[in-house]
């Protein structure tokens, strides 16, 4: 399957700054709307600073602030962080409410979505502001999401798009689909809303009915309540894909998206040289290198789905 994207700029690593100041330690803020410090994103993040010469808690300090379930504590958080103070914030989400409470410490986001249409940045090469960082191509490749929903289930119809209103990405990406349906012989896409864990918990397999299919859009609430996402739309014996691949480890059907881990990692590179110097609007927002296309042929039995032979032969990885 080919891979969306266009050029990249890719940019080397360069010497440590833990190998060159030997003073004040480096204070790196982290701000995530999930429960907890150690998940693969973040232990990613963790692994690019440690491949770059740090260790945590001996020449770089990692000080946490959760929003154990969502970004409305974000900007409270974010002012604790700056009263810290910390050298530079990295954050997976909620960046609109961390602008106005960071004041001038930069802002690396290793999930940007549409960060030049949101006036996030100038532009990706430069981003003239205090945030840059990755972006996850995320409206893109819900399209893509789409067409390869379509091909391993033809007989689909419409399709019930899960999305979390809390964040301004949805609208975008669920536009881009419906604009998408119909030249995949698509009916309708019909959003369910989930703003909160609250609300998402609150959701029963019922609520899919009437449709063929889901596809689950991005959203860092959504992906640290996937194996209820996953136990949710599988009650509901429905083909579904998801935006990363984390979701079919824990049981899901499908996922084509980017391979948010490594855009994590590479992110370590970014924090390494602001601590050096380098100004955010000058290092540009790149696009994902790495991409996941898998295939949980176990939940397909479960569910008693069958998966065509040319769409096993298309993806990176089978789980049987």
């Amino acid at each position: 399957m080919s891979l969306p994207g266009s050029p990249r700029c890719l940019l080397r690593p360069q010497r440590s700054s833990a190998e060159q100041s030997p003073g004040k330690i480096p204070r790196v803020g982290i701000l995530s709307p999930g429960e907890g410090e150690r998940t693969p994103m973040w232990n990613a993040f963790r692994q690019g600073l440690r491949d770059l010469g740090y260790t945590e808690g001996r020449n770089i300090i990692l000080e946490f602030r959760l929003g154990r379930g969502g970004y409305s504590s974000f900007p409270q958080l974010t002012a604790e962080l700056v009263a810290l103070p910390v050298d530079v914030i990295v954050s997976d989400g909620g960046v609109p409410l961390i602008m106005e409470a960071s004041g001038q410490v930069p802002v690396v986001v290793p999930t940007l979505f549409d960060p030049v249409g949101r006036a996030l940045a100038s532009s990706l090469s430069r981003p003239g502001g205090k945030v840059t960082g990755f972006t996850l191509m995320s409206a893109e490749l819900d399209t893509k999401r789409l067409e390869v929903l379509r091909s391993a289930f033809p007989h689909i119809t419409t399709v019930s798009a899960l999305s979390d209103p809390s964040i301004p990405a949805p609208k975008i990406m669920l536009e881009t689909i419906k604009r998408a349906a119909p030249s995949l012989g698509l009916a309708s896409i019909r959003e369910v809303e989930a703003p909160s864990v609250v609300a998402l918990h609150a959701l029963r397999p019922d609520v899919f009915a009437g449709t063929d299919a889901v596809i689950v859009l991005g959203s860092g609430m959504f992906w640290d309540s996937r194996l209820d996402i996953v136990a949710l739309i599988n009650a509901a014996r429905l083909p579904a894909i998801y935006p990363e691949r984390e979701y079919v480890d824990d049981g899901g059907l499908m996922v084509y998206g980017a391979n948010v881990p490594d855009n994590f990692r590479r992110a370590a590179d970014y924090v390494d040289r602001i601590l050096k110097g380098a100004k955010p609007g000058d290092l540009p927002i790149q696009e994902p290198v790495k991409f996941d296309f898998v295939v949980n042929l176990q939940t397909a039995h479960e569910l008693g789905l069958t998966i065509p032979p040319l769409i096993l032969g298309r993806a990176d990885e089978v789980i049987e």
